[in-house]
């Protein structure tokens, strides 16, 4: 089987050929980088252990590298393309290999629901997607916040957000990024691309990640809206002591209140936020609701 897979991979065109025969150039406004070794595409599938009973949704596919793969080895795919060009590319070449559980939807990820689209499969998602580096975060930030719908997420970032992701608390890397993956998801490096891997190649290496949503939190905050909104306004002002952070945040709280919620977690008002742990940051998310419905009363 494994043979077959191979043969068929070296009578695919090269992204190259394709860029070429469709007349098509990556858009660098629009981060688009294409993977372009078919070898390296079926080695993430694998990697990322998709099999027949997931239902796959699949962000930015872009020619196709990874589609392919993933159509055949998943029990359906949504490919999810905003560009109209390579949306139409990907529609032929689906088409021409003889893929029938594959279906496109031309819009931008970040306006449509994992709810819906779950729905649309038939069952809960794994996401993959190679993500343009200007959009990985708020795209990942989405998938945490609605992963109730989606299993686990397989991403490829660009090697400085996966390292800003898997940072532990104290270090220079550790954001809002490492706090909302490490809170929501196990984490595991499925692999790591090298830039020449890329048209164009970008000016650094990529590692693919897993995100596996299938435990609960080990420090669940009681309200995982008031825990998004405490840990952005934490790191909203990243050179700030936390109380200044906090009482200049979107939060609504006042110094009074930010002191009695930092008193309530027992976290001192002068650490800033790249210093907290999960642990800290689900117990001021509590704190803060608690203050908050204090002074309601």
């Amino acid at each position: 089987m494994e043979d077959d897979t191979i043969a068929a991979e070296k009578k695919r065109p090269s992204q190259a050929a394709i860029m070429r025969a469709e007349r098509v150039s990556p858009k660098k406004d629009k981060g688009q980088n294409f993977l372009k070794d078919p070898a390296t595409a079926r080695k993430i599938v694998e990697s990322a252990g998709i099999g027949p009973g997931d239902r796959v949704c699949e962000i930015g596919p872009g020619l196709g590298a990874l589609t392919l793969d993933l159509a055949r080895s998943a029990r359906t795919l949504i490919a999810v393309e905003w560009d109209r060009d390579l949306a139409a590319i990907l529609a032929r070449r689906l088409e021409s290999e003889g893929i029938r559980n594959a279906r496109i939807i031309r819009e931008d990820i970040l306006l449509l629901d994992f709810g819906e689209l779950a729905r649309m499969a038939g069952g809960p998602l794994v996401v993959v997607g190679n993500l343009p580096y200007y959009l990985s975060s708020p795209i990942l930030v989405k998938i945490v916040t609605e992963r109730a719908s989606v299993t686990r997420a397989v991403l490829m970032f660009q090697k400085e957000l996966a390292r800003r992701i898997a940072a532990p608390p104290g270090s220079r890397d550790y954001g809002r990024v490492s706090v909302l993956a490490q809170y929501a998801a196990r984490l595991r490096t499925v692999a790591r691309v090298n830039r020449d891997q890329f048209i164009p190649a970008p000016s650094v290496d990529s590692e693919v990640i897993e995100l596996d949503f299938s435990a609960p939190p080990e420090f669940p905050a009681r309200s995982e809206s008031v825990f998004f909104d405490v840990v952005k306004a934490a790191f909203g002002k990243r050179r700030k002591m936390l109380k200044n952070s906090l009482a200049a945040s979107e939060l609504g709280l006042d110094a009074r209140q930010v002191d009695a919620a930092l008193d309530r977690a027992g976290i001192a008002p002068t650490r800033r936020a790249e210093t907290l742990s999960l642990a800290e940051f689900a117990a001021l998310s509590d704190a803060v609701m608690d203050e908050a419905k204090s002074d309601v009363i």
